[in-house]
């Protein structure tokens, strides 16, 4: 059974299947990238609660920054968010991003909590 969470016509905000939790891609707002991951990641953490996942049970994230240049500050927040040991399998890219004001944008793939 597949069941859609916040779903509209374009998309789900939450898609679960299978014991996966699938999040839509999260951004976050504030003035850099710093203040954007934090709110960016702490979307995340509400959603795979939401899900009956958590940061502990992430498979996978794809993660895009809008300038490359911005990897190391965003790493810092990433780094402290992450759970020790739990890392998950990740990739992070330069892209274009819907809006010019967005700096980071976060895609998730969790197992749900057992």
């Amino acid at each position: 059974m597949i069941t859609r969470m916040y779903t509209n016509a374009r998309m789900s905000k939450i898609v679960k299947h299978a014991g996966v939790v699938y999040l839509c891609g999260q951004v976050g707002d504030g003035a850099n990238v710093t203040e954007q991951t934090r709110d960016c990641l702490s979307r995340v953490d509400a959603l795979l609660n939401e899900a009956g996942s958590s940061r502990e049970h992430i498979l996978q994230a794809t993660i895009w920054l809008a300038d490359m240049a911005d990897f190391d500050e965003m790493n810092a927040i990433w780094d402290d968010w992450a759970p020790k040991g739990q890392a998950p399998a990740r990739a992070c890219g330069e892209a274009k991003l819907a809006d010019p004001d967005l700096l980071v944008e976060v895609i998730v793939t969790a197992a749900v909590s057992a």
